[in-house]
């Protein structure tokens, strides 16, 4: 945690430089000492800003914004929507070059996701790695609104031997460091649920979340929806960014912990795993002898949870919980069990 002070003398000074809103700046400068009070998060890094959401505060379906997870690779940008523009290009046979209020004048779509970084749990890998050392928080879910990614990759007329989109952002690298770019293959691309968002949960999407607009790459690890996203790159070919070619990759055969692997033996992460979270009780609360009410979220990407099972034997016997009516497509489910 940092302090209250350390926090406001950030905010106030993105303020200044027009990489935050007032709204973002009162929303996101509750006391920094009521690490489970409302709207505060857990700061990993404050430069980029990745902050961790409580466990305490993933209680309901859908994740407040003032709630949901932010991970960023480098600083906020600064941004002006009224100039801002998406440009298309490469293999297509017209590029173009779309404003926020174009990509608005298209039909727009709603889709609810559960977004979480590749390294959410990171901090609890043996061998130690190194990276944002997440918990368990670097997951939430949200309704985001937007255009479909189609729409645009149709007005723009892709070639028939465009296999992959590039997609890029606005934050701009520190030092030596790549910038950011992800690659979505075609046809993932041009799925109707992957959308470029402009709003989330109902309103304008917040800065730190990527506006004014947002890549959203349902099911998939949350890196592929990539914030500020200012173009799309069509390829031929696998992208040789960093990110793509070397980064958020894993080793195709068993290898040694820590060990060096070649990129060429790695496989990029695409679609989350089945995985599950406990948020009540809270680690380490005090509860009456007696029944216990045992409640979480269990999610799998693009795939749906049937069913959830929990053991409070070590794993000898299983007992299946009771499932939340509320779900989605690409999101998680609620679980309890008593």
């Amino acid at each position: 945690m940092i302090s209250r002070r350390d926090l406001l003398t950030y905010l106030a000074a993105a303020a200044a430089a027009g990489r935050i809103t007032r709204r973002d700046l009162v929303a996101q400068s509750r006391p920094a000492a009521q690490m489970y009070g409302k709207d505060q998060l857990i700061v990993r890094s404050i430069r980029p800003p990745d902050f961790e959401t409580p466990t305490a505060l993933l209680r309901t379906f859908i994740t407040p914004t003032n709630a949901f997870y932010v991970r960023s690779h480098m600083p906020v940008p600064q941004v002006d929507a009224a100039t801002w523009a998406l440009k298309v290009g490469g293999e297509v046979n017209s590029p173009l070059s779309l404003s926020v209020d174009e990509i608005r004048k298209l039909p727009a779509v709603t889709t609810t996701v559960t977004l979480e970084c590749a390294g959410n749990g990171r901090a609890f890998f043996q061998p130690a790695v190194a990276g944002i050392q997440w918990e368990k928080g670097a997951v939430s879910t949200a309704r985001f609104t937007g255009a479909r990614l189609s729409d645009v990759l149709k007005k723009a007329g892709v070639k028939t031997g465009g296999i992959n989109v590039e997609m890029h952002a606005a934050d701009r690298p520190l030092g030596t460091m790549p910038a950011f770019v992800r690659q979505v293959p075609m046809a993932k691309a041009m799925h109707p649920d992957t959308i470029i968002a402009y709003a989330m949960n109902g309103e304008p999407t917040p800065l730190v979340h990527g506006a004014p607009l947002r890549a959203i790459i349902p099911g998939w690890e949350g890196a592929y929806s990539v914030k500020w996203l200012n173009a799309l790159n069509v390829i031929a070919k696998d992208s040789e960014s960093f990110w793509v070619a070397t980064g958020y990759r894993y080793p195709t055969r068993r290898v040694a912990p820590g060990a060096a692997v070649d990129a060429k033996e790695m496989a990029p992460l695409t679609g989350l795993v089945v995985k599950s979270l406990i948020t009540t009780p809270a680690d380490g609360a005090s509860q009456p002898v007696g029944k216990v009410t045992v409640g979480g979220f269990a999610w799998a990407g693009e795939d749906d949870i049937k069913a959830v099972d929990v053991s409070i034997d070590n794993g000898a016997s299983w007992r299946p919980a009771r499932l939340g009516g509320e779900q989605a497509r690409y999101t998680w489910r609620a679980f309890e069990f008593e």
